[in-house]
């Protein structure tokens, strides 16, 4: 007996010796979709017992990024990390990562291609694309209603949007039309959807960017935006620049008939809907007048593999990462999350299921992402400092709405952007 046990144990430190350990950060601390991923990473260690993949939450996009640079420094980078779209250029700097195409030949051609596009830098697709997102109008069917507005028809663009916003203040509800934040995803959105480029040097596609396009009339049409709900009366929101959970809350409870927010959260705000006891709607982005609607930038996250790990680490982190981004998975995670399933496959498996019929409000976020066109607009902007200069736009387009002309608003902005931009740049002169 003795020895059966011994052997057992010398069996069992075998397999554990042999065993790869893949560490994977995320950024999705809630119980809804860290339990989604933590169930898929015990799908996959059940049916690959030499493979134990760890995922961990780190910490808000940002802190994630940051977290996994400082451990690489200290050679304990994690193998798999989430990283949000607007980090990729910081992620390619840092030299923390490698191309998914240098571990594995990745076949990207049932990948949605705005999505693909995105991620794709210099003819390489560097990361895996996992959770996608873009912006929507969301509309109270009632509150439409009761101001004269027919909710089967919400505002497409910018001037129809605020003639909506005069109904709504004639009808003197005691409420306002827009909640709205200072954004700047939303900034670079609508720089999109107009066909202009948010950076020079194809949007730092090309080259990398040393100048912005702010200060041009695309950029101005949206400082105008802001400015016209604001002048007249229109706009609410928390006074925080990027508070997007906080203008759901007042969407939510009813102090505002629209807001614009990402796809990924029509699941809370139709609970808060439901729970506030009005029906809500989905309306495309709405755009600047005159403009032939060019698309929206894909938001959201990939999945990266770090340089340093070991190529049996690397490959079982994309083998997993390539599992919870397949087809059935990416419709199980658009289904409980609202986020885009990033694989055609999953979209025509939605379909057969009755998805879309059974849940509407999906449609237009997804006609929207498939009717984009796949060029460098929208693509997106790449920039190492996109952190800081987002918070610099959206404090530009909070300035608008604090009194400050389009005119100033819009030059201070770019030239505080190109400040950051050539500040970041001589790191790599």
């Amino acid at each position: 007996m003795k020895k059966f046990v011994t052997l057992s144990v010398l069996a069992l430190s075998s397999l554990a010796a042999a065993q790869t350990t893949v560490e994977f950060w995320h950024s999705f601390g809630d119980a809804k979709r860290g339990d989604w991923i933590a169930a898929r990473a015990d799908e996959y260690n059940k049916a690959h017992p030499n493979v134990k993949i760890v995922p961990s939450y780190k910490g808000s996009y940002n802190d994630s990024l940051q977290a996994t640079i400082l451990a690489a420094r200290q050679n304990k980078a994690p193998t798999l990390v989430q990283i949000f779209e607007v980090g990729s250029q910081l992620a390619l700097d840092s030299g923390v990562f490698q191309p998914v195409s240098s571990v594995k030949n990745v076949d990207f051609g049932d990948y949605i291609k705005p999505v693909v596009n995105y991620y794709t830098i210099e003819g390489k697709v560097n990361s895996l694309p996992y959770n996608s997102s873009s912006p929507v109008l969301y509309f109270n069917k009632e509150l439409m209603t009761k101001a004269g507005l027919d909710p089967k028809v919400p505002p497409t663009t910018f001037g129809g949007v605020l003639k909506a916003c005069a109904k709504i203040d004639a009808a003197k509800l005691g409420i306002k039309c827009m909640a709205l934040t200072p954004y700047g995803w939303l900034f670079e959105q609508w720089m999109s959807e107009q066909n202009a480029l948010l950076l020079n040097n194809g949007n730092g596609r090309q080259g990398r960017a040393t100048a912005a396009n702010i200060d041009t009339p695309a950029g101005r049409n949206i400082f105008q935006f802001y400015k016209d709900l604001q002048d007249k009366g229109y706009l609410t929101n928390t006074g925080k620049l990027a508070d997007t959970n906080g203008t759901d809350a007042i969407f939510g409870t009813q102090k505002a008939v629209f807001t614009i927010d990402s796809t990924a959260g029509v699941g809370n705000l139709l609970d808060a809907a439901k729970q506030s006891g009005f029906s809500m709607g989905v309306g495309v982005l709405p755009i600047p007048d005159g403009s032939k609607r060019n698309g929206v930038v894909i938001g959201g996250a990939s999945l990266w593999i770090a340089k340093t790990a070991p190529k049996p680490e690397a490959e079982a982190a994309l083998d997993f990462a390539l599992y919870m981004t397949n087809t059935a998975n990416m419709a199980s995670w658009h289904k409980l999350t609202g986020y885009y399933p990033v694989r055609t496959t999953s979209v025509d498996l939605l379909r057969k299921q009755g998805w879309f019929s059974s849940n509407p409000l999906q449609i237009v976020a997804f006609n929207q992402l498939l009717n984009t066109s796949p060029n460098v607009a929208s693509a997106g902007a790449l920039n190492g400092a996109a952190i800081q200069t987002r918070n610099i736009i959206e404090q530009g387009l909070q300035k608008v709405t604090s009194g400050t002309s389009v005119k100033d608003a819009a030059s201070a902005t770019n030239e505080q952007v190109n400040a950051a931009l050539s500040d970041y740049a001589k790191n790599f002169k």
